[in-house]
C-alpha cells in the first residue's frame, strides 16, 4: 500500500502547526491560587499568536475584587499576566470561573484552581463549555476525563510526535509489527513521563527536544534506505521504538508539569494523561491507513520514487528541528 497521499497531507499539517509554534501546548492557561483571607493570585497565560481581533479574557466571579494591577511578563515566548483579587471569605468554592472569546479565537484554556487547603481543582474550558464550578474537591472521573483530553491534544498539536509516528507506520506497514512497535513506543514514553512528572528525573527540556528532532531525523533516514537493507530498525522495530519513546516521554513530561497535577490525585492524572496520548496515536494511525487505503484505490499507478517522498518530507522538517533546537545551545 502507497500511503504517499495521505503521508504528504499530513506532513504539510504538521508543518504548518510547527511554524505556528502550537507545541507543546496551545491552549491559554488560567491559574487561580487561593491564599489567606480570601485573597486569590491570579495567573493568566497565553500565546503571543492568535487570532486577529479575538482576545481571550478571564471571567472571574463577581464577589472577587481586584487589588492590584495586572502584570505583565514575557515566559519562554508566552504572555503572562499576574494580579491579585479578593474573593471574601467564601472563597471560590461554589463560585462559577470562566474564559470569554474561546469560540472566536479557536482555542481552548486549561483552568487551575489551588484551593487554600491545598487541593488543586483542573479544568478544559473550550468553546462549547466555557464555565466552571469550582467543586470542594475534583471528581477521580474528573481528573481522569480532563488529562486524557489534554493527552489528546498534546499529541495531535505535536509535530514532532506525529512525524515520528507517521515514520514508524511506514517503516512496519500495517498488521501485527505495527501494534507491537506502537505499544512499545507507549511503554516507552510512558515511562520517562512518569519519572520527570514524580521527580525522579530531570533532563532540560531544550536537550530533551533536540533529542526528540534527531529521534525522528534517524527515522526519516532509515525510511529512506532501500527496504531489503538489514538493520537493527528494520529487525526490531519494537525495540527501537521503545528506546526512542524513553526520549519522546521528556517531551511529554515537560507539557504535562507546564499544567502541574492536581494534589492528592497524581496517579489519575498520570494515567489519563497516558490514555489521551494514546488514543491520539490511534486516531493518528487510524487515519492515516484509512486515507491511504481510499486513495491507493483512487490512485494506483503512482511511480516508484513516489514512495520515497514521506521519507524526504520527515528528513527535511526534523533537520530543521534540529537546527532550530540546537542554536540556542550555541548563544
Amino acid at each position: 500500500m502507497k500511503v504517499l497521499p495521505i503521508a504528504a497531507t499530513w506532513l504539510c499539517l504538521a508543518g504548518l502547526a510547527s511554524l505556528a509554534g502550537a507545541h507543546p501546548l496551545a491552549p491559554a492557561l488560567l491559574e487561580l491560587r487561593e491564599t489567606a483571607q480570601g485573597a486569590v493570585q491570579v495567573r493568566w497565560k497565553t500565546a503571543p499568536f492568535g487570532v486577529p481581533d479575538s482576545p481571550t479574557l478571564p471571567r472571574l466571579p463577581a464577589s472577587c475584587v481586584t487589588s492590584d494591577a495586572p502584570r505583565e511578563t514575557t515566559e519562554g515566548g508566552a504572555i503572562v499576566s499576574r494580579w491579585t483579587v479578593d474573593c471574601g471569605p467564601a472563597g471560590l468554592v461554589g463560585q462559577t470561573i470562566a474564559v470569554d472569546g474561546l469560540g472566536a479565537a479557536q482555542t481552548d484554556a486549561l483552568l487551575r484552581v489551588v484551593l487554600e487547603g491545598g487541593h488543586t481543582v483542573q479544568a478544559v474550558l473550550r468553546p462549547s463549555a466555557s464555565s466552571f464550578v469550582v467543586p470542594s474537591r475534583p471528581s477521580a472521573l474528573g481528573v481522569v476525563r480532563d488529562y486524557a483530553w489534554l493527552g489528546v491534544e498534546h499529541i495531535l498539536t505535536g509535530p514532532d510526535h506525529l512525524a515520528f509516528v507517521l515514520g514508524l507506520v511506514l517503516l512496519v506497514g500495517t498488521g501485527g509489527t505495527l501494534v507491537k512497535t506502537i505499544t512499545a513506543f507507549t511503554l516507552g514514553h510512558s515511562v520517562t513521563l512518569t519519572l520527570v512528572v514524580l521527580d525522579l528525573l530531570r533532563v532540560p527540556s531544550r536537550l530533551a527536544e533536540l533529542a526528540i528532532a534527531i529521534t525522528v531525523l534517524a527515522l526519516a533516514t532509515e525510511i529512506g534506505r532501500p527496504a531489503p537493507a538489514p538493520s537493527p530498525m528494520r529487525r526490531w522495530p519494537w525495540l527501537v521504538a521503545a528506546a526512542f519513546g524513553l526520549l519522546h516521554g521528556l517531551g511529554f513530561a515537560g507539557a504535562l508539569r507546564e499544567v502541574g497535577l492536581p494534589a492528592g490525585d497524581v496517579p489519575l492524572a498520570l494515567v489519563g494523561f497516558n490514555v489521551g496520548i494514546e488514543i491520539g496515536q490511534l486516531a493518528f494511525v487510524a487515519a492515516i491507513l484509512a486515507g491511504a487505503s481510499v486513495l491507493h484505490r483512487l490512485l494506483p499507478g503512482l511511480p516508484a520514487w513516489a514512495a520515497r517522498v514521506p521519507a524526504y518530507g520527515i528528513g527535511s522538517l526534523a533537520a530543521l528541528w534540529c537546527f532550530e533546537r540546537a542554536v540556542p545551545f550555541f548563544q
